[in-house]
């Protein structure tokens, strides 16, 4: 748990750095949890960022990536739908990220899904 924990502080420092508000960390719904939701404005548009943080200290059991499965897609759309409910904001784009840590090295796929 504390690797895992340590790793969603690395991204959300990452996620912030390049201009992202976090809004929540780690919300729980009975669909599942969204490890960091945060929001991107562009000057234009407002972006929901759902961020699916996955981490390994080697890839010996495969890649961190690989991890998010089809059914882990769907609990964290599900999910990302009750976040849109109960907190009654308005978004022009819902993205869906996944960040690898492996060791230290840290990969984010943008619209993974």
């Amino acid at each position: 748990m504390a690797r895992a924990r340590w790793a969603e502080d690395l991204v959300a420092n990452l996620y912030q750095r390049d201009g992202h508000k976090i809004i929540a960390r780690n919300w729980h719904c009975r669909e599942g949890e969204l490890d960091i939701v945060c929001e991107f404005h562009d000057g234009v548009e407002k972006t929901l960022v759902i961020v699916e943080v996955r981490a390994r200290e080697s890839n010996y059991f495969g890649s961190p990536l690989e991890s998010v499965t089809l059914a882990k897609q769907k609990k964290l759309r599900s999910a990302t739908k009750k976040f849109l409910v109960s907190e009654a904001r308005a978004y022009s784009n819902v993205r869906f990220d996944v960040a690898s840590v492996l060791g230290v090295k840290i990969e984010v796929v943008r619209d993974a899904f």
